[in-house]
């Protein structure tokens, strides 16, 4: 019996690729703790991993849920909020690691306190990555224009007083790269295939490619038109009632049925009565959440912000995307998603091109061809256990305590 640790952020997207993995280690005997937040808490007992709190101690909470866009743009606020969060969790994490002696750490990427404890406590470690792989081949994908590039490494500059102030407390880290980058020295699970991972021949055997990790649906969505159309922004960057309007108005002369998850920042009742002075032809759900898997098992067409789960999951399902990213690591998907044939980019956010986009897709069989082929190579991969075999190979090499 192995004892090991996980270390996440407190994002779902994150969180649940790992929580299939928690499973099958426990079902095999070993023991999890799973270091992370109070709103991940159920999910994570769920498991039968201990769960450990860390809000006490972490920065993040203080943030508002409107910081989440610019966590994801600029790099500098992300380091200093990942900055924040390790050395208010150093000493109260350290000393509780440290007394339970576990046989292996598994971080996010973004986690990058569990990194660093691993580190401090000379334990094996394992890094969870649920977006792409980042080298500095892969990252080309991510960089988008050279406008882009510019601000990030104007920000990799300002970036540097954070890293000193992890440097001044003990962590060897030279520069923001050892964060963000995937070294191939690294043990790493990366929650897609080899197919969909650009320039994955650039990573080392060290990286496991399990594929994505898809729970089952809770329920079953009734489709009660001939084509269904799904669309969300996923659950950070939401708060985008515009846009919705203008999907409503796209969609209010077409025969299609319609869903629209929007989240919990908006009036939904107003866009409901939006809908209702249109007199749509359509069949509109408008709904602040919803189980996506079984919205996906049955849509035609998915309008998505592009991140890494929302996409995995549609392309599983053989859902082919109109796509409207709004991070770099969105765009950086999303390209990857266009180069493969499964989508195309929404030219902006006028409802002519809403509209001209979705029926691009509903009408063009390539793009179906092109999800499929992805999904082929999802249903390949080995999952959950593949990513426990990779962490068992770790944890048995050495007996570090």
């Amino acid at each position: 019996m192995r004892k090991i640790a996980f270390f996440c952020i407190p994002a779902h997207g994150h969180t649940n690729p790992t929580l299939e993995v928690v499973k099958e280690l426990i079902q095999q005997g070993h023991e999890v703790r799973y270091y992370s937040y109070n709103c991940m808490k159920e999910k994570i007992i769920s498991t039968g991993a201990k769960y450990i709190s860390c809000d006490a101690y972490d920065f993040e909470q203080k943030l508002e849920p409107a910081d989440g866009k610019r966590i994801a743009e600029d790099m500098s606020f992300a380091m200093e909020v990942l900055v924040n969060s390790t050395l208010a969790m150093d000493e109260a994490l350290l000393e509780d690691v440290k007394q339970w002696r576990p046989d292996c750490i598994v971080a996010d990427s973004m986690a990058l306190w569990g990194k660093l404890i691993a580190q401090k406590l000379d334990v094996p470690f394992v890094s969870s990555t649920t977006t792409f792989a980042f080298n500095r081949y892969s990252s080309k994908v991510m960089q988008g224009s050279l406008k882009d590039l510019f601000k990030v490494m104007l920000q990799m500059g300002k970036s540097k007083k954070h890293i000193k102030r992890l440097q001044e407390n003990g962590y060897p880290i030279k520069s923001v790269l050892d964060i963000i980058q995937n070294d191939n020295d690294t043990n790493t699970i990366v929650y897609t295939s080899l197919e969909f991972q650009p320039y994955s021949e650039t990573f080392s055997d060290k990286y496991v490619f399990v594929g994505p990790s898809i729970r089952p649906a809770k329920g079953k969505i009734e489709k009660t038109r001939e084509k269904l159309i799904y669309i969300s922004m996923g659950t950070v960057n939401n708060d985008m009632i515009s846009f919705y309007k203008k999907c409503i108005m796209a969609l209010k002369d077409t025969s299609y049925q319609v869903i629209l998850s929007v989240g919990n920042q908006i009036d939904i009742e107003a866009l409901k009565q939006f809908v209702q002075r249109l007199h749509a032809r359509g069949d509109f759900l408008i709904i602040p959440n919803i189980d996506q898997i079984a919205v996906l098992k049955e849509a035609d067409a998915f309008l998505t912000h592009c991140g890494m789960n929302s996409v995995s999951e549609a392309l599983y399902y053989k859902v082919p995307l109109v796509m409207f990213p709004q991070t770099n690591e969105q765009k950086g998907v999303a390209f990857r998603v266009e180069e493969l044939g499964a989508g195309v980019y929404l030219k902006d956010s006028s409802q002519e091109c809403i509209l001209e986009a979705l029926e691009i897709i509903l009408s063009n069989s390539n793009y179906k061809e092109g999800a499929m082929k992805i999904s082929e190579s999802f249903h390949q991969c080995t999952g959950s256990k593949a990513a426990v075999e990779k962490i068992l190979s770790v944890a048995n090499r050495t007996n570090v305590w």
